[in-house]
C-alpha cells in the first residue's frame, strides 16, 4: 500500500458539500493500493455538522488532528450569525457589519484559517519524515490548506497534489468581498504560487482547468460524483408536483424567472397551484423568501433546514423534478455544483437554470438527464415547466439518463489513484 497524506479542513462530523469529495475518495482508495492518512482540525467551528457521516469513514484509517484557532469565532461573537457561510455575505450590512466584513476580507488572506498554517507545517514536517510518506494532497477551500502544502513542498521536496473543489479568485462570491487592491493582488499571487509549485493540480470542471492551464502543465479534471444507494432501496414518488432544490440558496443563486413563471402559471391554472410543492432543502437567503412572498407562493414552498445526507438522498429520489440553479455571477459557466451528480443518480428529471454553454449544461446534455434554461429565458422556462407538469398529470414523468457510471465515486477514485501513482513512476 502506498501511503498518501491528505490535508482537509472538512472531515466528519463536518456536514455539507465540503466533506463529501474526500470522504468518498478515502472510502475507495484501498481498492487501488493507496493507504490514506487524514490530517484535519481538532474541534473546528463547522457551519454544518452531520454526525452520521462518521459511519462512512473506513475502519482503521489514521486521522491526525491538530487544534485550530479561528478568528471567526471572535468576529462572529459581534455578529448575528455565529456560523455565517461565505456564500451568505450580507448585501446590506450595518456599519459595524461592514467593518467586520472588511476585516475578514483584508486581514485574513487567503482565509480565516491562515493561523493554522505554521503549526501544521511544523507538525507535519516531522510526521512525514518519520513515516515514509512520498505524496501529500491538499484540498481547498479553505485555501490556507494549499499554503500548508506549499511550505511542505519547499521544505521536503515531496510530491504534492493541490485539489480545488472550488476556484480561488474565480469563486462565485469573490466579487462580493470588500477587498482592497493590495488584498486582491495578494490573493492572485498566492494562487499562482500554489498552481506553479504543485506537481499536479486537480479541479472539478473543464472551465477551471482552462483557467489554470496557463500556470501548470499538469492540471487534471476529476469531477465530484455520486455513491450508490443501498441495494433494493426504493422510494415512492411525491404525490404532489414537487420541485426540489438541495443545498444553499444564496442571493446569487436566486433565479427570479423561476418564481415569476410559477406565479404566472398558478394565476392561470388553479389545479397547477393546488398540485405545486416546491421544496427548498438547506439554507435560503432572506431575499428569496421575500420574492416567494411577493409572488404569492408561500403556500406552495416548503423551507426545510439542513438534514443529514442520507435524508437528502431520500428527498431527491422522491421528488417529481429536481431543481438546480447556478449562481448568476461572472464565473457562472465554470460552476458545477456537487449536487448535480447525486441528482443524476436519483434518476429524476433535472430542471437547471444555468448558462446553456456552461460546464454543467454539458454534463446534463451528455447524460440526457434533464433541461437547461438560461437566466433570462422566461418563455422557454414556462414551456418546460408546463411540459413537465403535463407528464406528471399523466403519471409518466421520468428520465432516461445515460453514461452516468463515469461519475460513480469508485471510478473517480480510480482516476485519482492513477494520478497519484503517475507522480512517482
Amino acid at each position: 500500500m502506498k501511503k498518501v497524506l491528505i490535508m482537509t479542513y472538512y472531515w466528519p462530523p463536518a456536514g455539507g458539500s465540503g466533506v463529501q469529495r474526500w470522504l468518498k475518495f478515502v472510502k475507495y482508495f484501498r481498492d487501488f493500493g493507496i493507504e490514506p492518512i487524514i490530517f484535519t482540525t481538532d474541534k473546528a467551528n463547522y457551519a454544518i455538522e452531520d454526525a452520521i457521516l462518521i459511519n462512512e469513514v473506513p475502519e482503521n484509517i489514521k486521522v491526525l488532528k491538530l487544534p485550530i484557532w479561528e478568528p471567526n469565532n471572535i468576529l462572529s461573537f459581534f455578529g448575528k450569525n455565529k456560523k455565517e457561510s461565505a456564500g451568505f455575505l450580507n448585501p446590506n450590512p450595518s456599519l459595524f457589519g461592514k467593518v467586520l466584513q472588511f476585516i475578514r476580507a483584508n486581514f485574513f488572506i487567503p482565509d480565516a484559517r491562515k493561523f493554522w498554517i505554521k503549526p501544521s507545517v511544523n507538525y507535519l514536517e516531522k510526521y512525514i519524515s518519520e513515516n515514509n510518506i512520498e505524496t501529500i494532497i491538499t484540498t481547498g477551500p479553505p485555501h490556507s490548506l494549499h499554503l500548508i502544502g506549499l511550505k511542505l513542498k519547499e521544505k521536503l521536496k515531496i510530491k504534492w497534489i493541490s485539489d480545488f473543489r472550488d476556484p480561488w479568485t474565480e469563486i462565485d462570491y469573490f466579487h462580493q468581498l470588500p477587498l482592497t487592491k493590495s488584498a486582491i493582488k495578494k490573493h492572485f499571487k498566492l494562487e499562482k504560487l500554489v498552481l506553479e509549485n504543485s506537481d499536479a493540480v486537480v479541479v472539478v470542471g473543464d472551465t477551471m482547468k482552462a483557467n489554470f492551464d496557463k500556470y501548470s502543465n499538469n492540471v487534471k479534471t476529476i469531477t465530484n460524483g455520486f455513491d450508490t444507494f443501498k441495494n433494493g432501496e426504493t422510494f415512492k414518488l411525491d404525490e404532489k408536483f414537487s420541485i426540489t432544490h438541495i443545498g444553499l440558496m444564496n442571493a446569487d443563486r436566486n433565479a427570479p424567472i423561476f418564481w415569476e413563471v410559477l406565479a404566472e402559471i398558478c394565476a392561470e391554472n388553479k389545479t397547477f397551484k393546488s398540485d405545486l410543492d416546491v421544496k427548498l432543502v438547506g439554507s435560503v437567503d432572506g431575499s428569496i423568501q421575500q420574492m416567494v412572498k411577493e409572488c404569492n407562493l408561500r403556500g406552495n414552498v416548503e423551507y426545510i433546514n439542513y438534514v443529514p445526507h442520507n435524508e437528502v438522498l431520500e428527498y431527491q429520489k422522491k421528488s417529481q423534478v429536481l431543481l438546480l440553479v447556478v449562481n448568476n455571477v461572472p464565473s457562472a459557466k465554470g460552476i458545477i455544483t456537487g449536487k448535480i451528480f447525486e441528482y443524476l443518480n436519483s434518476n429524476r428529471p433535472i430542471l437547471a437554470i444555468a448558462p446553456e454553454d456552461g460546464d454543467l449544461a454539458k454534463i446534463i446534455e451528455n447524460t440526457n438527464a434533464g433541461i437547461v434554461v438560461g437566466f433570462e429565458n422566461k418563455k422557454i422556462l414556462k414551456k418546460n415547466i408546463l411540459d413537465l407538469y403535463q407528464l406528471y398529470k399523466k403519471d409518466s414523468l421520468k428520465v432516461n439518463s445515460k453514461n452516468i457510471e463515469q461519475y460513480h465515486r469508485k471510478e473517480l477514485t480510480k482516476q485519482m489513484s492513477e494520478l497519484i501513482f503517475s507522480l512517482v513512476e
